[in-house]
């Protein structure tokens, strides 16, 4: 009997001839760029250095598409955009120490959000390894230790016979389930050294399913067909596997109500009659969802803010289906079930029996209706004004990213994204500058559609640099700069806890004038005009910049019972 992996692939006739007679001058930084076209890659982001220039020689010998950024995190939350988009390792490239290091946060998001990032950095030389001080520049002790906490795998290599596998093993690793960032490093030496090595044609690298076990979805399709009351929370992992289709179909099979988290927007249509749509900082919603008798929680791990700041407290039987294993049944006890969500629904659908509710539409507006009430008791009439005309003005099927500012936390609850994966955020990790560069790596993976990015005036300086890649790329991306002179969110919180603020007014530039001397075009504009001024900066071609000089609040907490 045959198996797959004992096959042994033959090269064609014309590999044999480009391996006997590979063209003169590659480096190892060839080989690196090679294995990246031949796994598929067609575009990398990064910022060369010194120790790297062997990788950044190599682009022009290669194919590839090289996104440069000016900052290294922002270069990392462009390849986290266009990661999240394309559902495709994105290559992100660095240099040693300081312009490693710098990617830190931006690997960070890219684990918590499980997106896939191939970082691929340079060392210094080999002979400054094993632990010495040898005094080069950007040297650290042991700089991968620095990643192996953020990212899901290291890989290192040593000479240029090793970089083919160890980057194949790091974009295998980097696609499994649950996706996530991975780690590279190669000594400046080896990307420098001249090669022999045959040019890289052959390489392939399939990342492994995640089935479930058909014991566990059984139990699980008993348990929901035979409920009374049985509801759904869908997580980032239902739009990362692209089974929105899937969860929609067993949603309707059972009828069960639908949340969907703030990483999970768009897993489940927002006006669907079943859609309790993401108000999950909100008490009737958490009620609604303890009072289930089955919970099925799906790509999901019901941290902190999916659970309403660890106050859900379920207490019927809850179903687990997740792929990172640390996250199964950590916060709740359950029916865990290590599985991707395409797969674990899908098993779902052939085993679970219909079962009719007439009354679950009636119960899901009973619950909206409540949460609206409590909403506009509140006077927070701008808020929503404003993410009115923000939804207005974006395409159907344009993406939008958001940062850690107070529009997006109303976003996470109140915005429609109109399908998956489509509206993306920072929430994963929560650092400050995220959208405008992830949302240039958007536009580079799909530049026929509008990318609306939304900052906040603080959150809008980490990234402003980014001005001069928009322009230089001409990337399609309309940047939402909310000014409210200040770490907004943070002044509402220190001002709740302590009566005063500290650290939080900011002196700010004129961010018009700003973005027009990168030649960017720019304006100001008003609640009233917003609607109109941004759906005319996103038809027009090219980056361009809207400023909203506005003061808003957050609604009223209500995970306190």
């Amino acid at each position: 009997m045959t198996h797959d992996h004992d096959l042994v692939l033959r090269p064609t006739a014309a590999q044999t001839e480009a391996a006997l007679d590979p063209p003169p001058g590659r480096i190892g930084g060839d080989l690196v760029v090679e294995t990246l076209a031949a796994l598929g890659a067609t575009t990398v982001f990064g910022l060369p250095g010194q120790h790297a220039l062997g990788v950044f020689d190599a682009l022009r010998r290669s194919s590839l598409r090289y996104v440069g950024l000016r900052v290294e995190n922002n270069a990392g939350f462009a390849a986290d955009g266009y990661g999240r988009i394309t559902g495709e390792a994105a290559p992100l490239l660095l240099s040693t120490g300081p312009g490693a290091l710098t990617s830190l946060a931006a690997l960070h998001e890219a684990a918590s959000a499980s997106a896939p990032v191939l970082a691929i950095s340079s060392q210094i030389p080999t002979a400054g390894l094993g632990g010495g001080r040898r005094g080069y520049l950007h040297e650290l002790p042991d700089q991968s230790a620095s990643f192996r906490g953020v990212v899901k795998s290291v890989h290192t290599v040593r000479s240029a016979s090793q970089i083919p596998s160890a980057v194949a093993a790091a974009w295998t690793s980097a696609l499994t389930v649950p996706h996530g960032p991975v780690w590279v490093e190669i000594p400046q030496d080896v990307l420098l050294a001249e090669t022999a090595i045959p040019v890289v044609t052959g390489v392939d690298a399939f990342p492994e399913d995640l089935p479930p076990r058909p014991e566990l979805t059984a139990v699980a399709a008993d348990l929901l067909s035979r409920a009374t009351r049985p509801a759904i929370i869908a997580g980032g992992g239902v739009v990362r596997a692209d089974a929105s289709g899937k969860l929609r179909q067993l949603a309707e099979r059972i009828d069960a109500p639908v949340v969907t988290t703030f990483g999970g927007k768009g897993a489940f249509p927002w006006t669907h009659p079943l859609s309790l749509r993401s108000w999950l900082e909100d008490r009737h919603t958490t009620d609604f969802l303890e009072d289930a008798d089955v919970l099925l929680v799906i790509g999901s791990g019901l941290g902190e803010l999916s659970s309403n700041y660890h106050t859900f407290a379920p207490r019927g039987r809850v179903i687990q289906i997740e792929a990172d294993l640390g996250k199964l049944e950590s916060n709740h006890p359950g029916l865990g079930i290590h599985a991707d969500a395409r797969l674990a629904l899908q098993a779902l659908l052939e085993t679970v029996t219909r079962r009719e509710d007439p009354q679950a539409p009636a119960r899901v507006r009973t619950v909206l209706s409540r949460v609206a009430e409590r909403i506009a008791s509140q006077g927070l009439t701008l808020e929503q004004a404003l993410l009115t005309s923000v939804r207005r003005a974006l395409p159907a099927d344009s993406p939008s990213f958001w940062d850690m500012t107070i529009l997006a936390y109303w976003a996470w609850s109140a915005f429609d994204p109109k399908a998956p994966n489509t509206m993306h955020s920072a929430q994963g990790a929560g650092g400050l500058g995220y959208a405008f560069p992830a949302a240039l790596g958007a536009a580079a993976a799909d530049p026929t559609r509008p990318v609306l990015a939304v900052s906040g005036d603080g959150g809008a300086l980490y990234s402003i640099a980014e001005l001069a890649t928009a322009k230089q790329y001409d990337l399609p991306v309309t940047w939402l700069i909310v000014d409210d002179g200040g770490y907004g969110i943070l002044r509402e919180y220190m001002t709740d806890a302590f009566g005063a603020t500290t650290g939080t007014e900011l002196t700010r530039p004129d961010y018009v004038a700003l973005a027009e001397s990168f030649g960017v075009p720019a304006l100001s504009t008003s609640p009233e005009t917003l609607e109109q001024d941004l759906a005319k900066a996103l038809a027009a071609p090219g980056p361009s910049v809207v400023v909203l000089p506005a003061l808003l609040r957050m609604f009223a907490p209500t995970h306190l019972g």
